[in-house]
């Protein structure tokens, strides 16, 4: 089980990155860069989901779905908090720009694998 799948699990029980791939018909790794984007996104100003669309690439209406399914503004607040409490997680936001102080992130496909290979070790 990744970092994350253990953060989503503490916010909506039985939710995971395999089961956010298959219900939205994404691969995992485009989940969790999903969900990560979109919890980065949500500690800056302006639209969540836009935010997360112009850094990842991804569509716009599939991360709103997402949004909704995490729980909406609320749900992603709370994974945001608990990716900033998890020492070993704390790159999640970085890679696409968010932090608790609202920096800049890596980004990229160098940011993008090396989160990739942080999580799935």
């Amino acid at each position: 089980m990744s970092i994350l799948d253990s953060i989503l699990g503490q916010v909506g029980g039985n939710m995971d990155i395999a089961g956010i791939a298959a219900k939205f018909g994404i691969d995992p790794a485009t989940a969790q860069q999903a969900v990560s984007a979109l919890a980065g996104a949500h500690a800056q100003p302006g639209d969540t989901v836009e935010t997360a669309a112009a850094q990842t690439g991804i569509d716009s209406g599939t991360l709103g779905q997402i949004v909704s399914h995490l729980g909406g503004e609320g749900g992603l607040g709370q994974i945001s908090q608990l990716i900033q409490g998890h020492p070993e997680a704390s790159n999640l936001l970085s890679m696409f720009g968010g932090s608790a102080a609202g920096g800049e992130g890596q980004g990229g496909v160098a940011g993008l694998l090396g989160m990739a290979k942080g999580l799935f070790g």
